[in-house]
């Protein structure tokens, strides 16, 4: 099986991001990134995802979080897009429920080759530490946008911001795992009866 890793540097005037990835990991994780709360919830990424993870950026947080939350996003969205390939063998879709406390929410995704955002995440605070939550929706985007994916995210309840945040990030790593195995019956297939994807 050829490794399923990739490197991947954006720079911009506004960020500087450097992003390693390891689909088929142990959900290792190391981040410079600058804003703790993104850093936390990408280490529930890597940590449920099984996804090997290590992401730098230098960014204009003097100005606020946004470029820096969108724009690493979008490189890890290019690297997942590079690591996979041509997708022959994967499972392609994923889904997972993930509760915390009150909290619960729905991830599904398809590596289509079709980017789609479908997000309804209703926040009880505009801020976790000063993290504007809005921000989420910023770099699923950017994701989406660069992975190729038709991702649907929603929170079913949940009173508290933080739990509300963590069980989509949470959600959103075993979607990705389930997403990313290989399956042993669809060996060197695409799996779409397009023959594309």
């Amino acid at each position: 099986m050829a490794e399923r890793t990739a490197f991947v540097e954006r720079n911009t005037l506004e960020t500087q991001v450097k992003a390693s990835i390891n689909l088929d990991g142990t959900g290792k994780a190391r981040f410079a990134i600058g804003v703790p709360f993104l850093e936390h919830m990408l280490d529930q990424i890597a940590r449920h995802g099984l996804i090997d993870l290590d992401v730098e950026c230098k960014g204009d947080l003097h100005i606020d979080d946004h470029h820096t939350v969108e724009d690493v996003g979008i490189t890890l969205g290019q690297a997942f897009a590079k690591a996979i390939g041509d997708k022959k063998g994967m499972t392609r879709y994923g889904h997972s429920y993930v509760p915390l406390d009150e909290a619960l929410s729905r991830v599904v995704i398809d590596f289509s080759g079709r980017p789609g955002l479908t997000m309804n995440v209703p926040y009880t605070r505009a801020t976790v530490g000063g993290f504007d939550v809005d921000l989420f929706q910023e770099f699923f985007q950017g994701f989406v946008n660069h992975a190729l994916v038709t991702l649907h995210i929603d929170t079913l309840r949940g009173t508290n911001t933080h739990h509300q945040i963590e069980t989509v990030f949470k959600a959103f790593g075993r979607a990705l795992r389930m997403a990313l195995t290989l399956d042993e019956r669809m060996a060197g297939q695409m799996p779409s009866t397009k023959g594309c994807l």
